[in-house]
């Protein structure tokens, strides 16, 4: 399992939770901890776009140079 998927269960999880909460408080707490996650979800898969789009540009630019 991926960070990314792992971020996306657990603020599918928390989202449940929030669901099924019956205190006023709970529920936001668990809102709020799947909007972290989903925040954290977001960054890894921009990560990984970066990521993937660097080593195209680095192997675009070996193959220029080579």
């Amino acid at each position: 399992m991926t960070p990314l998927q792992m971020y996306i269960e657990r603020a599918e999880e928390c989202r449940r939770e929030a669901e099924a909460a019956t205190l006023a408080n709970v529920r936001e707490r668990c809102l709020g901890s799947a909007l972290a996650w989903e925040e954290m979800a977001q960054r890894a898969q921009r990560t990984a776009i970066y990521r993937a789009n660097d080593a195209q540009r680095k192997a675009e630019q070996g193959t220029r140079t080579a």
